[in-house]
């Protein structure tokens, strides 16, 4: 059974339409890329599937073990970030909070769990690092390791190489393609980037075509 199945999705706020008529499948270990213009309504689909916002019509159905509480997500890179008054070690270790009840403790698990996935991200060097003093390649590492500790076999990524150079871009596209193809984690990736599309994309959707 494929991990999410869309049949003539429609989302969009308030009742407003921003895509419509959108469906696709992905099974484990399927690498996904949506395309099209800006203002399409990618990102509004990415909200739908992480049940953010409610579609409007349409089927929308989770199966082979995902839900929308396991699906790592990695937002488009803002100013934000740079409010994070935190070690890396603890910007990774809040991906689990959605998995936890309110005031629980982490676990040696979990705290294994990240020391593992950060090495594996070559930047277990940096988790006394303080967030807000790393470059930007290294701050998307780090919310990277953080999506991956909320994932249970799918992540979603919205332009995860938005404000990178072209380096930290190679490297964030490299790393997502291993995570894919020798962890079999499925990936549902928002990009502009064409060339990166034909290269690593198994999927291709366009919206607003």
């Amino acid at each position: 059974m494929a991990q999410i199945l869309c049949e003539n999705l429609s989302v969009g706020y308030n009742g407003i339409v921003a895509a419509r008529d959108i469906s696709f499948s992905i099974e484990k270990g399927g690498y996904l890329c949506v395309v099209g213009e800006n203002g399409s309504g990618k990102s509004t689909l990415i909200k739908t599937l992480l049940n953010l916002i409610k579609p409007i019509s349409g089927r929308l159905e989770f199966g082979d073990g995902l839900t929308q509480k396991s699906i790592g997500y990695l937002p488009q890179k803002t100013e934000l970030q740079n409010d994070f008054p935190a070690s890396v070690r603890e910007i990774v270790l809040s991906g689990f909070l959605g998995k936890k009840k309110v005031n629980a403790f982490y676990s040696r698990e979990e705290k294994k769990e990240v020391s593992k996935i950060l090495t594996m991200l070559g930047i277990a060097s940096l988790e006394n690092e303080t967030f807000t003093k790393l470059s930007g390649g290294q701050m998307q590492r780090v919310l990277l390791a953080r999506a991956l500790c909320a994932c249970g076999g799918l992540l979603v990524l919205d332009e995860p190489v938005s404000g990178l150079d072209p380096e930290a871009t190679e490297e964030m596209y490299e790393t997502v393609d291993r995570l894919n193809k020798e962890n079999n984690i499925s990936v549902i990736m928002i990009s502009h980037d064409m060339k990166a599309v034909e290269k690593y994309a198994k999927q291709i959707l366009r919206i607003g075509e």
